[in-house]
């Protein structure tokens, strides 16, 4: 197996990026297109464990559009063959001095390109 080939990585990182520009300004549409429309789609949250697309899509339908700002560190994107990645990364927000937010998400690619098939959010005390 080929792990980081340069340009499929480059496509995830291009996603990923979409992914977070969507987040931060809570673009609802572009946030449902990159999870990957399917039952077996999982997302933790920092308070909801959400089973399916349909669960994540109600999630992000009624979820605060306020404090989303973030800025990232350690992002890594790995990508395995030309079809599966995992993309990790800490984040940070003024609002929450002294926590780190956790984020990784497992890219998939479909014929209508990468989706996220499953996340993990948490947020810890930052370590010392």
């Amino acid at each position: 197996m080929n792990i980081n080939i340069p340009a499929i990585k480059a496509e995830v990182e291009a996603a990923f990026a979409e992914y977070e520009a969507a987040l931060v300004c809570n673009d609802v549409e572009t946030l449902d297109r990159l999870f990957l429309n399917a039952p077996t789609t999982i997302r933790y949250g920092g308070g909801e464990n959400l089973y399916g697309y349909d669960e994540i899509a109600a999630f992000r339908a009624g979820r605060a559009s306020a404090d989303l700002a973030r800025r990232l560190e350690r992002t890594v994107v790995t990508t395995y063959g030309e079809d599966f990645a995992t993309a990790s990364t800490l984040f940070y927000r003024d609002s929450a001095p002294g926590k780190v937010g956790r984020q990784m998400q497992t890219w998939v690619r479909t014929d209508d390109g990468w989706r996220v098939a499953a996340a993990h959010v948490s947020v810890i005390t930052e370590p010392e």
